[in-house]
């Protein structure tokens, strides 16, 4: 099955605490794991920021959001218990748990709208949604960059092979490559050698040199022109080698450099613009948010 999103594990979570003892959220997470049957890939799965397992998550806000509507109170750090509201909840026999009923208690619709329940509130437009807080959040980061390396893309496949050049050399240095910004300049774009357009220096000591092809093609790059950058690389007893391009590679072209003796790095137009996004190559930030959370730590008395 998918993993199920947070409000459909508060029931769960809520007659899991039935019970009246003291559970532990990272116990929660691996019983209600085991009652969804979770295959090994959906507990490994996380969120876009790869900071913290989807599953996880969720029933951390599940926990939350029934915290706040009084079912569940915490006990100590990073346990909980059921209450007699919790308890006269599970009597009426639910179906299931999920927003709309938690806003029968004042106390979670002050926490959801971040202040006291008024008359003029009831008239709002109340969005529902199966999210988290920070899947929410997250998603909406996510589909902002992805537009972004859209956007991105397309504009650099209006520039000149030039300029096109120019800005690699730009991201290689920013990503640490080529030394300076000088160096690197006179590296690329300057060579046409054997399918090679320059050479870059791995760092900025030039313990090793790295082979450059950036070519700004509309076509999908094939086979045959990875082996012609390859048999460049072995013409030249070079080790290893970038092919930038703002096309696409093709399956055939990939599987080649994923079994020849050359380490040839294969970057597409895609993951070209997402780089430049990353390095801050062409792109400026226009708002940033902190998400915090209480340091218990500063709250431990000695």
């Amino acid at each position: 099955m998918t993993i199920p999103d947070f409000q459909s594990i508060m029931l769960p979570l809520l007659q899991l605490a039935a019970d009246g003892k003291e559970h532990s959220i990272r116990n929660a997470i691996e019983e209600l794991s085991d009652q969804f049957e979770l295959t090994d890939d959906e507990r490994e799965d996380f969120l876009p920021s790869g900071r913290q397992h989807t599953f996880d998550n969720r029933v951390g806000w599940a926990r939350t959001y029934m915290k706040k509507a009084g079912l569940l109170k915490y006990t100590r750090r990073g346990h909980f218990c059921i209450t007699d509201r919790g308890r006269e909840i599970l009597l009426e026999n639910p179906q299931y748990i999920n927003i709309k009923l938690l806003k029968r208690f004042p106390e979670f619709v002050e926490f959801q709208s971040g202040k006291k329940k008024s008359k003029d509130d009831a008239k709002q437009k109340e969005i529902e949604t199966n999210e988290t807080p920070e899947e929410l959040l997250e998603n909406s980061y996510q589909e902002l960059r992805n537009n972004l390396a859209l956007d991105l893309l397309d504009t650099v496949k209006d520039l000149s092979p030039k300029y096109f050049e120019e800005i690699v050399v730009d991201l290689l240095v920013q990503m640490g490559y080529g030394g300076s910004r000088i160096e690197a300049g006179k590296a690329i774009g300057k060579s046409g050698d054997e399918g090679i357009d320059g050479i870059i220096k791995e760092d900025k000591l030039g313990l090793d040199i790295i082979y450059i092809q950036a070519k700004k093609w509309n076509n999908n790059v094939g086979r045959p022109d990875i082996q012609k950058f390859a048999g460049a690389l072995q013409g030249k007893r070079a080790r290893k080698g970038i092919f930038i391009t703002t096309a696409e590679f093709s399956k055939e072209a990939e599987n080649y450099v994923s079994k020849i003796e050359s380490k040839i790095i294969l970057i597409d137009g895609r993951k070209f613009a997402e780089l430049m996004i990353d390095h801050d190559v062409g792109v400026s930030t226009v708002a940033s948010y902190k998400i915090k959370r209480i340091d218990l730590d500063y709250f431990t008395e000695s």
